[in-house]
This record gives structure tokens, C-alpha cells and sequence, in this order.
């Protein structure tokens, strides 16, 4: 598992590096220890043998070393007495030199060498010096594994140490606004790379401000200049539908221009509480979802006018979503819209529960890999008509206020959209 942030990866840093460089530590001493003991053997032996030898000489009787550690034997040629016992299979066949020789369970360190006639073999018992090292391989191994601990603790104390001024920075970022005016990161972190880097934050923030302050004007400009707009066009058209010269095709051009209008006035009132984070924190009112239902339906049933296509409706007047009534609307309406448009025959329901709706059609329907990016924006299938943008709205909607959105659908079989609202 990966170090989650900086402290636990200078502890982990530490840590590993306690434990490799004791580890490499406790490698050297033990193989220099060992090699001394080795060398401390060797040295031994060699210095019995001349002893031996030297005795041998003065006294061709005397005997080979034998004791708990050492053991001699000494074999003449051609064979003779040499005053002590032949040696045994494992040893006579060993050549002038040193050897490791495993007996058992036991290990040997032997010295061979031929003086005149007579070739003498000593042996010494390692056992107790193997026990002596095995113990200090006991006694290494605990001093990495306390090293490595200690790493650790140092490395948590100094990481302490090092992210405290990140951390610090970060509490600062975090709890700051957008707006201007504030005293800048650098004031409170002047060196080093935490200065740097708090330099580099006051000057993101500052084009952050400057960005969201060009928002907020353009915002407010477009608000006021598309409800003036759209203003004019609606009371135009109010005043057009009052006139009783019209025919009956000028009237459904400007239904349609009435339509249109208050369609747009009801989406850049979407658009624009959707752009201002502060509408997060307003307190909403509550929206009754079976009257928006209604009033969608009822805006939008002209595109069933030449379609065998019957509406049903199951509605519960008692749901009632702290939110915008124009964000539901919003929701709501494409979700028709795109029920009423994809369904040349048949029937599209609208179906309340406790807790949301769902729009069923027996429309077209939709292959599987296309239902699966239809909330991407700008998404159209080959057989849409609309710009992609809808239903990526509506998904954003149902985010931002929490709700669940599920769509289900089958080709040429129809399509069911559920939101649920808690």
C-alpha cells in the first residue's frame, strides 16, 4: 500500500533507510567476525601443528593432539606405526591444505600438511564457534530491527518538523476566499521553498479573483441584457396573440415564438443559479414537483400533436424539494421533451413516488453503449437532433443537488429516466 502523504512517506523514507543501512552494517560486522574467527582458527592450528611437528621431531613417539577442541593424527609412508591413531576415512583422503570437513551434525576446521615422510592432520571443533555466531546473528538482527524503529520514530518526529509549514500553508489556502483584498500567503512565509510556493498561490489567487469578478460582470451584464430582450419579445408577442386579424398559421408561428421565449427565459435562469457558487448557500424554496410536471407536460404537448401517443399521469401534489422551482422545471422539461420527441407511438407515463419520478416511453430506445454517454456534454447519437446539451445539464442539476438519476433503456423497446430526490 502506497504512502498516502508527505509525513508517512518521510517516516516510510526513514524507516527504509535505518533498515538498509543497518542491515548493510550488521552484514559487514558479521563476516568480519567471522573471517577473524576463521583467521583465529587457522592461526591456531598452524601453531599446534609446529608444536607438534617440533615435539615429533625431539621425540618420534609423541603422540598428535587430543582434546575437547583439537584432534590429530599423523599418517607415515609407507605405512608405519606413527605413534598415534590412523586417521579415519573422512580425514585420510583430505590433501595438504585447509578444509571444512561435516561430520554429523559436526563441522571441522582442518589443517593437512606433509613433512618429510609423515603427513600430520589436525582438527579443530567449530560447534561452540558456530553457536558464538549464530547468537551474534541473533544479536544483529535485533539491533536492525531497533535501528528501524528508531528510524521510524526519528522520521515521523522530523517529518513533523518539515510539513508543519506546508501544513500550515495549506490551512491558510484552504480557508481562503476569492475575494481581493486579503494579505497575501508571502507575508507569513518569506523563505525557502514554502515561501515559493506561497508566492506562486498569491499570484494564482489574484487571477482567480480577476477571473471571477470578470464572470460576475459578464454574468449580470447577459442576465439583464437577455431579460431585456427576452422581455420585449414576450410582451411583442402578447400583443400579437390579442390581435384578431391573424390567421390561424401566423398565430402558431408566434405560439412557437412564445414558446420559444419563455423556454430560453427558464433556461438562463437555470444556467445562471448553476454558475454562481454562492446559490449553494442560499436558502431554497420549496418546489411542489407535480405542478412543474404538469405545466411541462402541458408546454410541451405539441409535439404530440400528430402522434398516436398517450400521456399518462400519476401524480402526488404532496412531493414537495427544497430547491428552485426553475431547476426542477429544467430537469423536468428535457426530460419530457426528449420523451415526447423519440416517441412516434404509444404511451410515455410520468410516475410519482415518495421520493422522485420517473418518465417512461415506448419510444425508439437506445442501443446500450449509447445509453451510457448521453449525460456526456455535447454527446449526440446519429439519430438525435438536439445539440447534446440537455441531458448533460440535467446530470449536472442532479449532482449539485444530490439527486440519483437513473436512465434504463432498450432498443426500440423505450427509455425510463427516474430522479430521485432524497
Amino acid at each position: 500500500m502506497r504512502p498516502r502523504d508527505l509525513r508517512e512517506r518521510v517516516a516510510l523514507f526513514f524507516a527504509g533507510l535505518g533498515a538498509l543501512l543497518s542491515l548493510a552494517l550488521a552484514v559487514v560486522v558479521y563476516q568480519a567476525a567471522h573471517d577473524l574467527g576463521r583467521r583465529l582458527i587457522d592461526e591456531t592450528l598452524s601453531a599446534e601443528l609446529d608444536d607438534y611437528i617440533a615435539r615429533r621431531e625431539r621425540n618420534p613417539g609423541s603422540l598428535p593432539p587430543s582434546s575437547v577442541v583439537l584432534q590429530g593424527y599423523v599418517r607415515e609412508a609407507p605405512a608405519a606405526d606413527g605413534g598415534g591413531a590412523m586417521p579415519p576415512p573422512y580425514v585420510a583422503e583430505l590433501a595438504p591444505g585447509w578444509h571444512d570437513v561435516a561430520v554429523g551434525n559436526l563441522r571441522y576446521r582442518a589443517a593437512v600438511v606433509d613433512r618429510g615422510s609423515a603427513r600430520f592432520y589436525l582438527l579443530h571443533d567449530q560447534s561452540l564457534q558456530i553457536r558464538r555466531e549464530e547468537r551474534f546473528q541473533l544479536f544483529l538482527g535485533a539491533i536492525v530491527i531497533v535501528a528501524t524503529l528508531l528510524s521510524a520514530l526519528g522520521g515521523m518526529w522530523l517529518s513533523r518538523a518539515v510539513v508543519a509549514p506546508l501544513a500550515e500553508l495549506a490551512a491558510k489556502v484552504r480557508n481562503r476566499g476569492a475575494d481581493t483584498g486579503q494579505r497575501p500567503l508571502a507575508d507569513d512565509f518569506t523563505e525557502g521553498e514554502i515561501g515559493e510556493l506561497a508566492r506562486v498561490f498569491d499570484r494564482h489567487l489574484l487571477r482567480m479573483s480577476a477571473f471571477i469578478e470578470r464572470e460576475r460582470a459578464f454574468s449580470a451584464d447577459m442576465s439583464h441584457e437577455l431579460r431585456t430582450s427576452l422581455a420585449v419579445i414576450l410582451s411583442t408577442t402578447e400583443i400579437l396573440l390579442d390581435d384578431p386579424t391573424l390567421t390561424e398559421k401566423q398565430k402558431q408561428r408566434i405560439v412557437r415564438i412564445d414558446r420559444a421565449a419563455h423556454d430560453m427565459a427558464e433556461f438562463g435562469t437555470a444556467l445562471l443559479l448553476m454558475a454562481r457558487e454562492e446559490y449553494a448557500l442560499a436558502p431554497p424554496g420549496d418546489c411542489v414537483v407535480a405542478t412543474v410536471i404538469e405545466r411541462a407536460v402541458e408546454r410541451h404537448r405539441h409535439l404530440l400533436a400528430h402522434k398516436p401517443v398517450q400521456v399518462e399521469l400519476h401524480l402526488d401534489p404532496a412531493l414537495q424539494v427544497p430547491c428552485d422551482s426553475a431547476l426542477v422545471d429544467i430537469v423536468v422539461s428535457n426530460l419530457i421533451r426528449n420523451a415526447f420527441s423519440y416517441t412516434a407511438s404509444g404511451t410515455v407515463s410520468v410516475r410519482m413516488d415518495g421520493g422522485g419520478f420517473t418518465i417512461a416511453d415506448t419510444g425508439k430506445g437506445m442501443a446500450e453503449h449509447v445509453a451510457g454517454q448521453v449525460f456526456l456534454r455535447h454527446f449526440r447519437d446519429l439519430a438525435s437532433e438536439g445539440a447534446g446539451i440537455g441531458l448533460s445539464l440535467v446530470k449536472r442539476i442532479c449532482d449539485r443537488q444530490g439527486w440519483r438519476m437513473r436512465l434504463e433503456s432498450r432498443e426500440n423497446q423505450g427509455t425510463a429516466v427516474t430522479v430521485e430526490f432524497h
